[in-house]
């Protein structure tokens, strides 16, 4: 348990209490509101439902108040809230706005900003909304004698404050996400406390804008036609989140809340309930509508009810990653929504009975989603990247099976078990419900309802049939738009190793040419990067071949090609200068390797430092044991043989697959212009075996990097530095300048520099997994031979993108690890 226990210590010094309470310490003014909103609570009797009411009265803040001039109450309303789930809110709100804010703007002016925001905002919307409700609009007419509790209007406002002070990458974030948050929750929720809540994010920009100033602006791409599909794709995401945002609102009385009803079951209380079905349910039809839609709060239910929002969730990513499906479903979703709307509205007016000026304020829910079509077809263009044929194939059987399976077991089951239903039905009536229990359970106010289940298997099949269909729906849809189509020349494999062959760039060069590859070229073909697409990102192998002058071209190039197809680009294993170039751009790095080079020109094998080395030198030469150049695909039978037995070894003694990307395995040895080194003994016995990458530059071979390393268990036990010492005398002789001996993962040579937290991560995770795969062993070993360490980076353009980019690493290095081997793997650091 050593490892594990030292990789907690070592967690904890990067992310764990200690730090916390450092970042803390710097945050008095935030600390110190937590600490007095929960003790003004907790003395007044505020927990669990607020203030008490006489208390109410006289901190909440209304239209009433601000008339008879108790003005305070725009300060005081900040420090309760209505119930405890808004103390929590609160306090989250505090510690993830507050604490940074204080950071990069210090106590005193945080606390000005909030107390500004907080006041600005209650003195500038509560009498808004009380001008406009003057003129009869029914929704400000509705909330005008509200009163409003709660600190999130000055602490929103805050934060937009705070966003003046940022990049231009989180500074263009924050804004979107607060305003369209604020925005979306008066449109749909739609009380006092939204409306000062936006009013006050609003106040928040503008002191941002105008007193905080701006940062020295670094240049960010993606490019104006990523960010135009990042709009549209947080626009349609809005129009879904805001149903769901109305479902934890007591009430949705926003000019945009009639659309909760399409999106979730209304509830229903207990009397009217009692009152509905006063002569028993199955004689009437008013009784089996509550009780359905009492019977639609279940999980099952729930999932469904929300299940058209998550749609569009799901359209939205689909959208941000500019895929053509993801436009068309998005542009038949919204008509239907916009035909559904206008029938529910006619419906559900039309049975109360409305009048005229009932209709007016249910018009903009009906003409929204007609707005989304109009917004989607004016930006077509933007939406090109489509996947394979066979992804949508799959997509569409699968939802064909799965519509057919539940809709079989519905009907199946339920004529099976009818008489767990009231009234008993038929055949035809359950064919006749089959297509209702795939709508939201607030459909039901537009029909008759039959018939309701009791019990037993029914109520499972009324309740999931639609939850299963739409999961499945729901996570094919999320599938399709990670798959990309590969857009490939047939030629693309040969021009990217010709340019390799010109100029290789690093070490790891040659390594774009293996399987698995695709390639990005510069316009004119002079430069390109070798990337796989994994996750929805898009990581190189190692840095860019061709042209070195071009580097910041290509990087500048692939993040639009990128952002294009909708991909995190991730350039990986890359040198010194590709990271200078992509930091240029506004990218953030990190060292996630250590590239050790062997000169050749003065090497000689003389001194203490190389006695390891003279050793096993000598040793292989009195024992018999030579070295010979080979070519696998043409060795013979009897050296292949013992190669596989060899690696199969080592791989069984790991008990964990071979990894891949950047480490080849005996596939990548089938190239006859990989070199293999190996020491056998005068029987023929390989005892080793080595191979080697050529490195060119100029169109020549300059160097060879090490690659394929593997031992016999039972072998010379110094054959390894004899297999590398023999290869570094024959190639020097051959005029070659250098050997790489490759870069190791996760292990780095500590240059004394001051190193981010994410390198401090990527070190814990490097020692955690020492006693699996010995990165940092083998740096070690490589010190034997007295080379020049060249650390190689990981260059990315979105810290946000980091948990898919390590998602994506995982995956290539271990593409076909096994949940049984994932299980292994954790026992053995468990062990050790």
């Amino acid at each position: 348990m050593t490892t594990l226990a030292g990789w907690r210590r070592s967690v904890d010094r990067i992310v764990g209490p200690d730090r916390v309470l450092v970042a803390l310490r710097r945050a008095p003014f935030t600390l110190g509101l937590i600490g007095l909103l929960w003790l003004t609570a907790i003395v007044t009797g505020s927990l669990p439902g607020g203030p008490p009411g006489n208390l109410y009265d006289v901190v909440a803040v209304s239209w009433d108040d601000l008339a008879d001039g108790r003005v305070w109450t725009a300060v005081t309303s900040g420090m309760w809230c209505f119930d405890l789930t808004g103390y929590v809110l609160t306090t989250v709100l505090l510690l993830v706005i507050g604490v940074p804010a204080e950071r990069r703007l210090g106590a005193r002016l945080s606390m000005l900003v909030l107390l500004a925001c907080q006041i600005a905002g209650t003195l500038v919307a509560i009498p808004l909304v009380r001008l406009v409700s003057l003129t009869g609009e029914p929704w400000t007419a509705s909330i005008i004698g509200d009163s409003t509790l709660g600190m999130s209007p000055g602490i929103v406002g805050l934060g937009l404050a705070l966003s003046g002070r940022l990049g231009a990458l989180w500074r263009r974030r924050l804004r979107l996400f607060l305003l369209v948050g604020t925005g979306v929750l008066v449109l749909y929720s739609g009380t006092v406390q939204d409306v000062v809540r936006f009013t006050g994010a609003v106040v928040g920009l503008v002191i941002g804008l105008t007193l905080l100033g701006r940062p020295v602006r670094v240049t960010i791409n993606p490019s104006s036609r990523s960010e135009r599909k990042v709009l549209v794709a947080l626009l349609v995401a809005a129009t879904a989140l805001g149903p769901i945002a109305t479902l934890f609102s007591k009430s949705a009385i926003g000019p945009l809340g009639l659309l909760q009803i399409m999106f979730a079951s209304p509830g229903v209380d207990a009397e009217s309930v009692a009152e509905n079905c006063a002569n028993g349910f199955q004689d009437t039809v008013n009784c089996r509508l509550v009780t359905a839609e009492t019977l639609g709060t279940g999980i099952g239910s729930a999932v469904t009810s929300i299940a058209p929002a998550l749609l569009l969730l799901a359209v939205a990513e689909g959208l941000r990653r500019g895929r053509r499906f993801a436009w068309w479903l998005g542009l038949v979703f919204n008509a239907m929504l916009g035909i559904s709307c206008v029938a529910f509205v006619s419906g559900y007016l039309y049975g109360t009975d409305a009048s005229l000026n009932d209709v007016i304020p249910n018009i903009p829910p009906m003409l929204l989603p007609f707005a989304v079509c109009g917004l989607l077809l004016g930006t077509r263009g933007l939406f090109t990247v489509t996947a394979p044929k066979r992804t949508y194939r799959r997509l569409a059987a699968g939802l064909v099976g799965t519509f057919l399976a539940t809709a079989a077991v519905y009907v199946g089951v339920g004529y099976l078990d009818r008489a767990h239903f009231k009234p008993v039905p038929d055949l035809a009536l359950l064919l006749a419900d089959l297509p209702e229990r795939y709508l939201p359970p607030g459909y039901a106010l537009l029909t008759d309802i039959d018939f309701l289940p009791t019990g037993g298997l029914a109520i499972i099949v009324w309740e999931y049939t639609g939850t299963v269909f739409w999961t499945v729906l729901l996570i094919g849809l999320l599938i399709s738009f990670w798959r990309a189509k590969p857009v490939q020349d047939a030629d693309a494999t040969v021009t990217a190793r010709k340019l390799m062959e010109q100029n290789g760039g690093s070490s790891l060069a040659y390594m774009t040419t293996w399987p698995g590859n695709q390639y990005w070229f510069t316009p004119c073909r002079q430069a390109a990067l070798a990337y796989r697409v994994s996750a929805t990102v898009a990581l190189t192998t190692g840095g860019p071949i061709g042209d070195p002058g071009l580097h910041r071209d290509v990087v500048e190039g692939f993040q639009r090609f990128c952002a294009d197809n909708g991909w995190t680009p991730c350039l990986y294993s890359v040198t010194t200068d590709v990271r200078d170039a992509a930091v240029t751009l506004g990218w953030r790095a990190v060292q996630v390797a250590e590239d050790t080079v062997v000169p050749l020109a003065d090497l000689e094998f003389t001194g203490k430092k190389w006695q390891d080395v003279r050793t096993a030198l000598n040793k292989a030469g009195k024992e018999g044991i030579t070295a010979e150049w080979l070519s696998y695909p043409d060795a013979p039978l009897a050296i292949t043989d013992q190669v596989r037995a060899i690696s199969e070894e080592w791989v069984a003694d790991k008990g964990m697959p071979e990894m891949g990307f950047t480490l080849g395995g005996l596939d990548e040895l089938a190239d006859r212009s990989v070199r293999c080194l190996v020491a056998v003994d005068r029987d023929r016995t390989v005892h080793g075996v080595t191979s080697w990458l050529p490195v060119h530059e100029d169109g020549e071979v300059v160097g060879w990097t090490l690659d394929f390393m593997r031992r016999r268990g039972a072998g010379f036990r110094g054959v390894t530095e004899f297999m590398i010492a023999s290869a570094a005398l024959t190639l020097k002789e051959e005029g070659a300048r250098f050997l790489s001996l490759s870069g190791a993962p996760l292990a780095r040579l500590d240059r004394g520099e001051e190193v981010s937290a994410l390198q401090r991560i990527l070190d814990v995770t490097g020692k955690a997994l020492e006693p699996v795969y010995g990165f940092r062993s083998l740096l070690s070993f490589k010190a034997k031979f007295q080379p020049e360490y060249r650390p190689l980076f990981m260059a990315y353009p979105d810290v946000s993108a980091l948990p898919s980019i390590g998602n994506a690493i995982g995956r290539a290095y271990l593409p076909h690890l096994t949940a049984r081997q994932g299980l292994r793997l954790v026992g053995k650091l468990l062990r050790n």
